[in-house]
């Protein structure tokens, strides 16, 4: 037995490795990820005040810190007794400010995670030379179209930054609303633009560059992108009352590779329907649907997940992009894994028609921030959750009479993805490596391409149970080992 090991894995968010293993023949018999950071946000932030969690919990990431926000505000909405548990909905400027900064999120992290983290394979091939695979090789090759990245992703950031008060770890949402609204002036800017910022129009013209990309790379290496990592998974995402995927509210469907559903449930009710397990070789946990158990009730969410549920977009032009990813699955669940990059630029144009629309809403200038409600109505408890860019976020607060939080649970996209990424990790193993006695660079690099096409955040999905172990080595200046202590 031996072992190949990709460590770190690059070009994603937090630390994480791969680790192959073969028999003597040279033959895959597992491979898997292994994230190798811990982080306790669901223990730290137990003692303070219950209003502090939106504000504390988005500094989990600093990439999605936005979904964090959000989930945490309408936590705090069921607590204080104005959410959506109670059957109350935020005042229309509250709800359509949150979408706002929530869009403008999405809008810009998927721009970020397309092309400065998976294009650069699909521009020069998964055995390009390292230094070409990357920010810099797009720039050598394609200045212009890294121009129109870095403008649109500018774009969503200023738009953060009215909402929010800043790009990263803002604050907006409060318990049972918000606590701005947006001002015609800044409206304008958006939509006009200035020295500083794209027009709206270009913002709209440049969200095609991703489906381009997608189409052409797609068009000339057809048979590689259709049969890389074709892996079955259920599929779960937020839909409204039309079946229809909403990135902010509704009820948590879960379907099967025949579109059928298998599932459909009130958020509030997870704890009766999601079971998660843990392993010894990962800080990351792997949640299942508890009634079919771990292999046949794990789940793939995100962008892929979101375009096999949804029936339809509520955009005309995603609308009619989303019916050609349908069409060419024939009405089956799309299991592509690379065709989740398809999906991403979908919905990066679905992102922005929806901000498009919203900017255009006179709702946004309401002065109606806030409901009305009274400490009578205090729950004490609540649960959130939204659509973040990688997929379902679940937050899930308790706190005392006094207010302060005394439990915490997060269940975060890149966890719900942690079975379907193992099984992606072994499907391009076998693929590429299977049988293979020299392994070469570019092998290893189809198992990280692999990873990337689900854009995993390790930092915000690392949880686990029990006592996080400790090891210590000391060493002398030559490198040899003096002294070893274990946890």
């Amino acid at each position: 037995m031996r072992k190949i090991v990709v460590d770190p894995v690059t070009r994603i968010e937090g630390h994480g490795k791969i680790t192959v293993t073969l028999d003597d023949d040279n033959r895959v018999v597992d491979a898997h990820l292994s994230v190798v950071e811990f982080r306790g946000f669901e223990r730290m932030i137990q003692g303070h005040p219950f209003w502090e969690a939106p504000m504390l919990m988005q500094r989990v990431c600093g990439i999605c810190f936005v979904s964090h926000h959000m989930c945490g505000a309408k936590t705090l909405d069921d607590m204080v007794g104005v959410g959506y548990a109670q059957g109350i909905h935020p005042t229309p400027v509250a709800e359509k400010m949150r979408r706002l900064g929530h869009y403008a999120q999405q809008l810009q992290s998927h721009v970020t995670a397309y092309f400065y983290l998976l294009a650069p394979e699909m521009l020069f091939g998964m055995d390009a030379p390292p230094a070409q695979r990357n920010i810099l090789g797009l720039v050598a090759a394609n200045p212009e179209l890294v121009k129109r990245v870095i403008e649109i992703r500018k774009w969503g950031q200023e738009l953060l930054v009215a909402i929010f008060g800043k790009r990263m770890h803002g604050i907006q949402s409060i318990p049972g609303g918000v606590n701005n609204n947006l001002s015609i002036a800044q409206r304008d800017r958006f939509i006009n633009g200035d020295a500083g910022i794209i027009s709206l129009a270009k913002v709209m013209e440049y969200a095609w560059d991703s489906l381009n990309v997608f189409k052409s790379y797609h068009q000339a290496h057809r048979d590689q992108v259709d049969r890389f990592a074709v892996v079955p998974a259920l599929n779960m995402c937020l839909v409204d009352d039309n079946g229809n995927a909403d990135y902010y509210h509704g009820r948590l469907r879960i379907t099967d590779a025949n579109k059928n559903i298998v599932d459909e449930f009130d958020y509030h009710d997870y704890l009766s329907k999601i079971s998660e397990d843990t392993e010894p070789w990962s800080y990351m946990k792997f949640p299942y649907l508890t009634a079919l158990g771990r292999e046949a009730g794990s789940v793939r969410v995100g962008p892929l997940a979101r375009m096999n549920i949804t029936k339809t977009l509520n955009t005309p032009l995603a609308a009619a992009e989303l019916a050609q990813f349908h069409d060419y699955t024939h009405g089956k669940a799309n299991e592509m894994t690379l065709h989740t990059n398809w999906a991403r630029a979908i919905e990066i144009i679905n992102t922005a028609e929806l901000i498009q629309e919203l900017l255009h809403d006179p709702d946004l200038q309401s002065e109606q921030l806030v409901l009305n409600y009274t400490p009578a109505q205090w729950t004490g408890e609540g649960v959130g959750v939204v659509e973040a860019p990688r997929g379902v976020l679940l937050h899930h607060y308790k706190a005392n009479e006094q207010g302060a939080i005394t439990n915490a649970n997060l269940i975060v996209a890149t966890t719900q993805n942690n079975q379907v990424m193992n099984r992606t990790l072994k499907a391009v193993a076998d693929e590429y490596l299977n049988g293979q006695a020299n392994i070469t660079e570019g092998m290893m690099n189809a198992l990280e391409v692999g990873l990337r096409a689900y854009d995993p955040c390790l930092s915000c999905a690392t949880h686990a149970a029990g006592q996080m172990p400790l090891q210590v080595t000391l060493v002398n200046e030559s490198g040899q080992v003096i002294d070893e202590r274990m946890r």
